[in-house]
């Protein structure tokens, strides 16, 4: 990984801390996550273990979005506590091809990435779609979980700030 990589997540950091809203926080969390690994479409699923569900607030293109906590390959992110690289997704049988038939998108290739709390519980997942130069690899993997790391305290902290 590169060392302009880093620096850029370290700068981005500086924008984290005035993010406390999880309204302002996923947008910004999104958009800098496509940047950094050149991807299409960003999605960030949150965890609901209550009403065992993964939802999102925000996902490009699509509006929101609600399955099972156990659903698909980000339901497999969140019980494996692993990130996922599928790169042949249709082949793959995790995966929902009924949101990309009712959105119209076609998915290439998937990223998906843990976001751990201060407990080391997940409570999200970044979900990362087609990468614009090639398939997904093991270094945007490393990328996108250091990332997920230094953006989980601000997740985490808008969680909470919203159930107030």
């Amino acid at each position: 990984m590169s060392l302009q990589i880093y620096q850029r997540i370290a700068d981005f950091g500086k924008k984290l801390t005035q993010l406390d809203h999880i309204d302002t926080a996923l947008p910004t969390i999104s958009e800098e996550a496509k940047a950094i690994v050149n991807a299409e479409r960003c999605s960030i699923f949150i965890v609901d273990h209550a009403g065992s569900m993964l939802w999102t607030k925000l996902s490009d293109g699509v509006g929101k979005i609600a399955i099972g906590i156990d659903s698909g390959i980000v339901g497999d992110t969140v019980k494996n506590k692993k990130a996922q690289l599928v790169n042949d997704p249709y082949e793959d049988s995790r995966f929902l091809a009924k949101i990309d038939e009712k959105s119209g998108f076609v998915t290439r290739n998937i990223l998906a990435v843990p976001i751990f709390n201060s407990r080391q519980e997940v409570i999200g997942v970044i979900q990362l779609l087609n990468k614009y130069n090639g398939d997904f690899t093991e270094n945007d993997e490393g990328i996108i979980s250091f990332f997920a790391n230094y953006i989980s305290g601000t997740l985490e902290l808008a969680l909470l700030m919203e159930k107030k």
